[in-house]
């Protein structure tokens, strides 16, 4: 990994812990959309949890968040451990919740990364940067 990748990772494991110390406050945790949730997976080679603060859309009583990396050409870690163990913790302010994870299907997705791009462009500029498709997954109540 690079420095400035490492420093992201450290950057956002911060983030993540303070979110979830604070109970959200001064981290922009609400439930609107494109507000900020706390998802933590277990490591699909370490098997330790991992937090990391991603913008979320709702649908229903589904959460939506997008494998976007920034435009990397690497998926991120957090969506591979998604794959390999797709029960997850969402923070959301002050509560925490069980989902399960999937990727949204390719007759999904397009319509679902729209509703993204929609509320904040920057998504659209990410899917430029590389010639992967940024996946959306689809966080579904788990219990």
């Amino acid at each position: 990994m690079d420095f400035v990748g490492t420093l992201a990772k450290i950057g956002t494991g911060t983030h993540a812990a303070l979110y979830k110390m604070l109970g959200g406050r001064f981290m922009g945790a609400s439930d609107d959309p494109g507000s900020v949730i706390v998802v933590t997976t277990k490591g699909r080679k370490s098997g330790k949890l991992r937090s990391r603060p991603l913008m979320h859309l709702r649908d229903g009583d589904n959460l939506l968040v997008v494998a976007s990396a920034g435009g990397a050409d690497r998926h991120p870690g957090w969506y591979l451990n998604m794959l390999a163990h797709p029960g997850v913790m969402v923070h959301i302010a002050d509560r925490e919740y069980r989902y399960r994870a999937r990727t949204a299907l390719p007759d999904e997705r397009d319509e679902l990364f729209a509703r993204f791009v929609n509320h904040n462009k920057t998504f659209g500029e990410y899917s430029k940067k590389t010639d992967r498709v940024l996946p959306v997954v689809i966080l579904e109540p788990d219990g």
